[in-house]
């Protein structure tokens, strides 16, 4: 079923629209409001960009219910919110497997379940850690002080993605400032369609190319199964521009703000470097405490939705906050405060429900290597002196932009 547009509210208590939170000047979050929010009101009314409204969930049960519910479906970025006078163009739409559902979603997340299962990714690890040694030997011998978001944390992710779906590295200096483009608020539905058509004849061509030229790659082993199973061309594309939109870009983030609280933390980057052994249970926690996912999830309901006191009407949207959830009291002990020993660490960064994160293994596995290839090379890896990180202070999903550092 399709949402509709956005409409007026059926009479009613009067919901107050909250300004979109934001995390602090100069910090990666979470917002302030998000403690308040959980206390007094768990689903809020939020103003977004070009005047549209949202539901703003913030309490863990209510992200859980929703990541998982049937009736909220995934719009492509440049469908919502609907800009008078754009025409429909299916043709021009940015599509990746969390708008996929139904049987197109079950068919692309079965050929995936192998590729990204446990046990695969487990046999790239050696690959994955030399990657990791590759760019810390480049970064180190520049010499420090030294940027480790330009030189390790914004790279490896991207590095190790390309090896593994067949993405190529060395065109990351033409399609990473189209993502940009294409993932930053696209004020007109021209440069919407202009920027996903890029992105959409570059992963068109690549797939033809891997046709004629296989390699060792996922890319390719989904293009033979078109030939011997229900895959089809569009499913391989959305897995595509799945990975140039958010396979990579998600890990960078948490892996910056991670290597920046564990050196701001007094004594925790010393800790887990004398303590190899959490590092399972320290990865989890990172996975929670880090306040990645201020509000980038935007579902749409096909259908009315009673939630607590509130009604979702069909056609609103609504963005259920991991960076929220995974602070939530009523679930986590002493929830503001990173403890690498947290044992129950029932967290949402992965999502929930069948639309989970493909990827989970993989990401877990990169800040793993990561960190203990930083923690090899820099046992005493500590902020530069006088240098402070840079931030996009407007950006949803925060992390910084600079991370100076010495060792």
């Amino acid at each position: 079923m399709t949402p509709q547009p956005p409409r007026a509210e059926a009479p009613g208590p009067r919901t107050d629209v909250l300004d979109f939170p934001l995390p602090p000047p100069g910090t990666m979050g979470p917002p302030q409001e998000h403690d308040r929010l959980r206390r007094e009101c768990p689903l809020a009314k939020v103003r977004l960009p070009l005047g549209a409204t949202a539901w703003y969930a913030t309490r863990h049960r209510d992200v859980r219910d929703l990541l998982a519910d049937p009736r909220l479906i995934r719009p492509a970025i440049n469908d919502w919110p609907p800009r008078p006078g754009q025409a429909t163009d299916h043709g021009s739409r940015l599509v990746t497997i969390a708008e996929l559902d139904g049987p197109p979603h079950t068919v692309l997340r079965r050929a995936l379940a192998e590729p990204f299962s446990a046990r695969t990714i487990r046999s790239h690890l050696p690959r994955i850690r030399r990657h990791a040694e590759h760019l810390l030997d480049t970064f180190q011998e520049i010499g420090q002080p030294g940027d480790l978001v330009a030189g390790f944390t914004e790279p490896f992710p991207l590095l190790v993605l390309c090896d593994l779906t067949g993405i190529p590295y060395e065109d990351r200096d033409w399609y990473l400032p189209v993502l940009d483009a294409a993932l930053d608020d696209m004020v007109t539905a021209e440069e919407g369609r202009r920027v996903t058509g890029l992105l959409r004849t570059y992963m068109a061509e690549l797939i033809t190319h891997k046709r004629h030229h296989p390699g060792d790659d996922i890319l390719t082993r989904l293009i033979r199964d078109c030939d011997d199973t229900a895959l089809t061309h569009d499913d391989v594309m959305a897995f595509g521009l799945s990975m140039l939109t958010v396979g990579f870009g998600i890990s960078s983030f948490f892996l910056a703000d991670t290597v920046h609280t564990l050196i701001n933390q007094p004594g925790q980057w010393a800790h887990l470097h004398k303590n190899r052994e959490l590092t399972p249970q320290a990865v989890e926690e990172i996975l929670r405490y880090m306040p990645v996912m201020n509000g980038t999830i935007l579902l749409l309901a096909t259908q009315d939705i009673q939630t607590g006191d509130h009604t979702i009407r069909r056609g609103d949207a609504v963005i259920p906050v991991p960076a929220s959830a995974n602070r939530d009291e009523d679930i986590f002990t002493h929830p503001g405060q990173l403890d690498l020993h947290r044992a129950h660490n029932p967290h949402l960064a992965f999502g929930h429900g069948t639309h989970n994160c493909v990827g989970a293994h993989l990401a877990r596995t990169q800040i793993t290597t990561a960190l203990h290839t930083l923690l090899d090379r820099f046992p005493r890896l500590r902020p530069a002196d006088d240098q402070q990180p840079l931030w996009h202070d407007q950006s949803v999903t925060k992390s910084p932009l600079t991370l100076p550092v010495t060792w």
